[in-house]
């Protein structure tokens, strides 16, 4: 796939017969002279990646600022109590901002909003396929801890209509969730970071994310992130020192899912476990976008993940107990087993569950031949 070339769809490799092998990342070829100042803003692969996050994050600010007073002075979202009505509004008002920037940045790089890892084959196969895994992942841990007689099912607590209704609003929520945090996770910053970092850099980021945890934070939750963080420190070197041409993509992965460890300190109510399950599964969607070659698996199966854990079963979400679920389940016995009021994502028997997952991926998407990350190409430049 060619980012910026929008009349041309990429072409689907799946039954290439060549040598498994990591997708080749396109060079960048010399840039041209400029007489002024220009290359501060352009490079070889378009508008500079820095740049491009600055314009983002300003515009998503504002967005979300604008459309947010906009939804309360409607009274469609308001302070405190997690309601279907709140949860719905509050996931549209801030799908919409993140879709109007990264809209925006595209027609400034000259790219489609697509480009930002939602190409590649078979699009709507992948995404069901990760609605699927997200659900029965999400099953296997509860069925755990169930088992181990670490969580304790109650009667139902919806009826009749009230299960189709219900199902369907949260249902709604966690889509909009799986494509807002998604969206800009593995979507807009996976695709930039991967263009525009290097390790050193990246190094430097995640460095300051930890600091300024440790400086804001009294819990030991931060502990999640700092293992995440440390867990891809000597891969990351490895490929930077033998110059591998998926560098960036990796790169891009340790940061992007250190942030979206760091981004679930804010939850009220998260413990460690919890924090490095984030991140950890936030990996595994990056591994999913470089096997299939875009971010819907990754997006049905964070979803239907939510949606498992929320409304179907009815255990707490990050500390949240929502109304409106179907079963009712109590955590029971050692928090560090059952995930206490955390939720199953507090369990220590997330870890295997992710490594399923993981698992699952490298076998079921291995392919003869990998599809192609999107990446900028040299003759993207802006410059005239």
């Amino acid at each position: 796939m060619e980012p910026g070339n929008q009349t041309q769809e990429p072409e689907d490799h799946s039954t290439a017969e060549a040598p498994l092998g990591p997708a080749p990342l396109p060079l960048g070829g010399p840039e041209a002279p400029y007489n002024d100042l220009k290359w501060i803003f352009i490079g070889p692969q378009g508008l500079r990646s820095g740049w491009s996050l600055l314009i983002f994050f300003a515009l998503l600010v504002g967005f979300m600022a604008g459309l947010g007073f906009v939804f309360a002075t409607l009274h469609l979202i308001s302070k405190g109590g997690f309601t279907p009505k709140n949860a719905i509004f509050s996931e549209l008002f801030q799908l919409i901002a993140l879709v109007a920037a990264a809209a925006i940045v595209g027609l400034i790089e000259r790219r489609s909003i697509l480009d930002y890892n939602l190409r590649g084959p078979r699009r709507a196969v992948h995404f069901f396929s990760g609605l699927v895994i997200g659900f029965l992942a999400l099953s296997g841990l509860v069925g755990g801890l169930a088992a181990g007689h670490w969580l304790r099912f109650g009667p139902a607590t919806l009826g009749g209509s009230a299960i189709a209704k219900y199902a369907l609003i949260w249902g709604a929520v966690f889509l909009m969730v799986g494509c807002f945090e998604e969206g800009m996770m593995r979507c807009y910053l996976q695709y930039t970071f991967t263009r525009g970092l290097n390790f050193w850099l990246a190094l430097g980021v995640i460095g300051t994310i930890c600091a300024l945890l440790a400086w804001r934070t009294r819990g030991n939750e931060v502990w999640g992130v700092y293992i995440v963080a440390l867990l891809g420190l000597v891969p990351c070197l490895l490929l930077h020192l033998k110059k591998a041409p998926s560098s960036g993509f990796w790169q891009a992965s340790w940061l992007t899912s250190t942030l979206f460890g760091a981004a679930h300190t804010s939850n009220n109510g998260e413990l460690w476990i919890g924090i490095f399950a984030a991140g950890s599964i936030g990996f595994v969607w990056c591994v999913s976008i470089w096997l299939t070659g875009s971010a819907w698996w990754a997006i049905g199966c964070h979803a239907a993940w939510d949606w498992a854990e929320t409304y179907f079963y009815g255990t707490a979400d990050s500390g949240f107990v929502a109304p409106g679920h179907l079963f009712s389940t109590s955590p029971k016995g050692n928090p560090l087993w059952s995930g206490g009021s955390v939720g199953p994502e507090g369990s220590l028997l997330i870890i295997p569950v992710v490594l399923l997952i993981l698992a699952w991926l490298v076998i079921f998407y291995r392919r003869p031949k990998p599809v192609e990350i999107p990446v900028a190409r040299s003759n993207e430049q802006l410059a005239s």
